[in-house]
């Protein structure tokens, strides 16, 4: 038997399924066992229940290729086999929620990519550089749940990734206005630009849902604990606008912010640079070494140089200057799907594995 933790992943043959799946092919702490995804796919190899639709720029890795994919929705089949599951199932909001509580009854830990349980007062919602005491909820979950092992944790949306590690730097200065527009790449809808042709040269300034939770999840982030519950921050106040580009992978965002204490441009630079977290602390194999650069060059970040910086799980600014109306203004930029989506969520997972919260069954 493996020492490594055994990984369950549910909705496998989606395009975040795949990416947990090129995460972990050689993970040093977590093996993969499992693939499950909805019924059509189940019964077949992985290989043929994705068939033409591996939108990875890496190969499919040979150890999943023969997999037998399971269904989903026969929770306590898949549960037997894994310590834990990421989940990131295409289901309904409440399908989703039901769902991953089914597997928590199990004793079997979720790690979820998924907007459903984001806003369940008990269940935590980490990036783990910025608020990793948030875990320390799962005690209440659990009560409420009836388990003694299993529970739901969440990442949050990957839109906000490329300004809330940035203002959380900034925490001492008080920003409490902020104004933020998102430029999203299409991997963040699942598609490619064989599945999306119409992208191609084309803005769309619309995603569904995306400016609510680009407003409210980082005011969640920089919540706290009482009686059981995340209760969310009162300021900064944000407002969004979120536009979808046709970049395959990188959200960019251009914010503007003001401040309650008025600081220098060399006092923000260093926060962003001298900026760390638990992650750091506890050297996790998929943790960035340095969460935030700052570019000097004025035409920086940009995508196509910099959306891989610390393998896609750092976030790169640029652009920072006084404003004419607000205090500064900053570009930045983050890769929605690694750290945004699988690789945050790996991450998460590293950290409730250091913090003892998911161990072997």
């Amino acid at each position: 038997m493996s020492e490594k933790l055994q990984v369950g992943i549910l909705g496998a043959t989606g395009m975040v399924g795949q990416r947990f799946i090129t995460l972990l092919e050689n993970h040093p702490w977590f093996e993969i066992k499992t693939l499950a995804a909805s019924p059509r796919s189940a019964g077949k190899t992985y290989e043929e229940a994705v068939g033409g639709r591996w939108k990875m720029d890496t190969p499919m890795p040979d150890v999943v290729k023969n997999m037998v994919v399971k269904n989903v929705n026969e929770v306590e089949e898949v549960a037997s086999s894994v310590d834990f599951v990421f989940s990131a199932v295409d289901m309904s909001k409440d399908e989703i929620k039901k769902i991953e509580e089914d597997y928590a009854k199990t004793e079997t830990p979720v790690v979820s990519n998924n907007s459903a349980h984001r806003w369940t007062p008990d269940v935590p919602m980490v990036v783990p550089e910025i608020n990793p005491e948030h875990f320390e909820v799962i005690e209440s979950q659990r009560k409420r749940l009836g388990t003694t092992r299993g529970f739901v944790a969440v990442k949050p949306n990957c839109s906000i990734q490329s300004y809330a590690p940035v203002l959380t730097a900034w925490k001492e200065f008080e920003p409490y206005e902020v104004v933020a527009t998102t430029y999203q790449a299409i991997s963040g809808a699942g598609k490619t630009f064989k599945d999306w042709p119409e992208m191609e040269g084309n803005i769309i300034p619309f995603i569904g849902g995306e400016e609510e939770k680009s407003e409210q999840e980082p005011l969640r982030l920089w919540g706290h604990i009482e009686n059981g519950e995340i209760v969310k921050a009162e300021t900064p106040v944000i407002t969004t606008q979120c536009i979808r580009v046709p970049v395959l992978n990188g959200h960019t965002a251009a914010v503007f912010v003001k401040f309650k204490k008025k600081p220098t441009k060399e006092q923000l630079i260093e926060k962003l640079r001298s900026f760390s977290g638990l992650p750091q602390e506890l050297n996790l194999p998929s943790a960035p070494k340095h969460m935030i650069q700052y570019l000097e060059d004025d035409n920086r970040p940009q995508v196509t140089l910099d959306v891989d910086y610390e393998k896609g799980m750092g976030v790169s600014i640029g652009r920072l200057r006084e404003d004419t109306v607000y205090d500064y203004k900053f570009v930045g930029l983050s890769h929605n799907t690694l750290r945004g989506a699988a690789g945050g969520a790996v991450l998460c997972a590293e950290t409730l594995k250091a913090k003892g919260y998911i161990t072997k069954k």
